[in-house]
């Protein structure tokens, strides 16, 4: 037991050391690549994480260390910005969908007269027959505003995640709303 703990103790020792030696010049070279200092700071976070869980007992620092490091850091700071691409071009596709749909909601209510409302309870009604997933996914980006990061948060999914199955519930939404549209126009 003592013996374990002794391990433990030398171990986190050796990682404070390996932290303290290198994080400021690894903060500053995720810095100069993503040009976010609290972006920065999150992908220094996860490389010694990474370092951490696959450090081995009994392993001591070596010159390869340092390399390693900056890999990581860098391939971490790609994966942020892709991901980051991601998210933005979800957003600007989200927001051009939105920004269709409430020119639809208008255009298609006779003059004065205000059609949001029904636009929405029908959008509502459609949404209760998505999955469960789908339908808080939805419900946290539309009507409470949540950002992916947030919404990533709160369900437990990935920001990637999130995104997909936002995009993919919209898309469900929007074919849904269109038959039903063309039902009505049949009708009439």
């Amino acid at each position: 037991m003592q013996n374990a703990e002794t391990d433990k103790s030398g171990r986190i020792a050796q990682m404070e050391a390996i932290v303290a030696e290198h994080e400021t010049s690894l903060l500053r070279y995720a810095t100069r690549i993503l040009n976010n200092p609290a972006a920065a700071q999150d992908v220094v976070q996860n490389v010694f994480i990474k370092l951490f869980t696959n450090w081995q007992d009994g392993t001591r620092p070596s010159k390869k260390l340092r390399s390693w490091l900056y890999s990581v850091t860098h391939n971490e700071a790609v994966d942020f910005i892709r991901r980051e691409s991601r998210l933005n071009v979800l957003h600007k596709k989200h927001a051009e969908e939105e920004a269709i749909g409430t020119q639809r909601a208008t255009s298609d209510c006779p003059d004065g007269v205000n059609c949001t409302e029904d636009r929405k309870e029908q959008v509502l009604g459609l949404l209760r027959k998505l999955d469960p997933a789908s339908q808080q996914v939805v419900l946290l980006r539309m009507e409470e505003g949540l950002s992916y990061r947030e919404i990533a948060e709160i369900t437990g999914r990935s920001e990637g995640n999130v995104g997909n199955i936002l995009h993919h519930a919209v898309k469900k939404l929007a074919e849904n709303i269109s038959r039903g549209e063309r039902r009505e126009f049949k009708n009439n």
